[in-house]
Parts: C-alpha cells; structure tokens; sequence
C-alpha cells in the first residue's frame, strides 16, 4: 500500500497502517524487527518525526514493543488488539 498525500488520514496513520497489514499478512512475525525509521523515511519519504509518531501508534495499540537500545518489534499475538487476531 502506497501513502496517499492527497488524503485526509493523517500520514503517520497511514504509514502505521501499511506495518500492521504486514503484522497482519504474516509477512512479520512476532519478534520480528518492525521496518527501522530511517527505512520508513526511505521507503515512504516521509519525515523523521513522522515515523516515529507511527511506531509509537502501534506501540499504543499494542502491535509492537520497543526495547531501548534494540529497536522496536512484534509484539507477541496475546498482546495484539482483540478485535484484530
């Protein structure tokens, strides 16, 4: 899923969007390392800050665990929102 500049879903909210389709496809496991932020910046060309307001809508939501030092990652299912397994 491309970003769209053109619609009203804020981009941080978008770009979150794209990593929880991955978590939800499969395509990341859980512990797997989430896309770092200088590749969301790459691959998206977005802003820094942005990224880093994405991981932490999925951190809130509960998609992901960051670690300090680490990076940021799946989070295990269990922790996943309910209506979304």
């Amino acid at each position: 899923m491309e970003i769209d500049r053109f619609d009203p879903t804020p981009i941080y909210q978008q770009v979150a969007r794209v990593v929880r389709d991955r978590i939800k496809a499969g395509e990341l496991k859980p512990r797997d390392p989430i896309p770092s932020e200088s590749s969301m910046v790459a691959d998206h060309g977005i802003a820094r800050d942005t990224a880093r307001a994405a991981v932490a809508l999925l951190r809130e939501e509960g998609w992901v665990m960051t670690l300090p030092q680490r990076g940021s990652f799946v989070a295990d299912r269990e922790n996943w929102p309910a209506d979304e397994t």
